[in-house]
């Protein structure tokens, strides 16, 4: 008898997950076919979800691009190493010849006193008033170039390393505009991410509205289920359903603004780009963000129809 009864089970069970499978495939079906019969009013709703959506994904997108264009400037920052003026020539370019075996180090480039004063002639266009000057003010310079992909603290760590030796006065190595640019890419980024947080609210909002005019509209046919004895969890599943659908259209449509808006200012951007000699393109939304929007276009479908269903249907009873 026991062993009747576990072949029993045993043969309920996959039927069991069978029927709750079909029946879920039957509600995507159901779901699906009910949104392309009212087509034209489920995309203004979705249109409207990835306006919202596109809004924090845009300037998601728009800080890696700033952040990718940063990184390209710090790979080819120079250290200035200032000399003494009681080292000769000779002495320099030995120096620099030293310097360039040193690990970290791409490259260097000595400048003697009269070639930093020829150069900042050309460049500042006080040719005439320097040669009003008895001597040269200027000091001699190696520049150092380091290797890409150098580690900040290690490049931080090569400066102060050269600014030790006995011929250099001064080792500077100007990035602080580089860091006050990622301060402020830090900055917009917790901003992006409190927008996400108060557009998703907004989300929510707009799936439960539109369910609940879905929920209206079916209140009598609720009923009648309800009076026949349907669970609220078998009620719930179509509108649940209709809010996946909406999110996931609304992510889609998230998407396309997004990669709408990098095409459109791809050509200025790269013109831009090309006035300071770089070859920077704008890149639209990577594959894990792409994935993360669509995620949080379904979660949050799901969420407003959930909110929405749960709080109607215990207000609706047969009579």
């Amino acid at each position: 008898m026991t062993s009747a009864s576990a072949r029993a089970g045993a043969e309920l069970r996959p039927n069991f997950l069978s029927r709750y499978l079909q029946a879920h495939v039957r509600e995507v079906v159901f779901t699906l076919g009910r949104f392309y019969r009212n087509l034209s009013g489920a995309l203004l709703t979705c249109f409207v979800i990835g306006i919202t959506l596109a809004l924090p994904a845009g300037l998601h997108c728009l800080v890696r691009n700033v952040d990718a264009l940063g990184y390209s400037w710090e790979t080819t920052l120079q250290a200035s190493l200032f000399l003494k003026d009681s080292t000769t020539p000779e002495q320099g370019r030995e120096l620099a010849h030293r310097i360039k075996g040193r690990p970290g180090v791409a490259d260097t480039a000595y400048l003697s006193r009269e070639q930093s004063l020829e150069e900042f002639k050309a460049l500042s266009g006080l040719g005439q008033a320097l040669d009003l000057l008895d001597s040269n003010p200027l000091p001699a310079v190696i520049t150092v170039t380091p290797i890409k992909g150098i580690e900040r603290t290690a490049l931080d760590a090569l400066v102060v390393a050269l600014g030790q030796q006995p011929e250099v006065e001064v080792a500077k190595l100007d990035r602080r505009w580089l860091e006050r640019l990622y301060g402020a890419l830090a900055l917009v980024e917790r901003l992006v991410l409190v927008i996400a947080g108060v557009l998703s609210l907004a989300v929510i909002v707009i799936v439960g509205n539109t369910i609940r005019l879905d929920i209206e509209a079916k209140r009598a046919e609720i009923e009648v289920m309800k009076l026949i004895g349907a669970t609220d969890a078998f009620i719930r599943r179509p509108f649940l359903y209709t809010g996946l659908w909406y999110g996931l259209v609304g992510g889609a449509i998230a998407w396309l603004l997004v990669q709408g808006m990098v095409l459109a200012l791809n050509g200025p951007a790269s013109s831009l780009a090309g006035l300071y000699g770089s070859a920077f393109r704008l890149q639209g939304l990577p594959l894990d963000a792409t994935a993360v929007m669509f995620g949080a276009g379904v979660l949050l479908g799901w969420l407003g129809a959930w909110w929405t269903v749960s709080r109607r249907l215990q207000e609706i009873e047969p009579r």
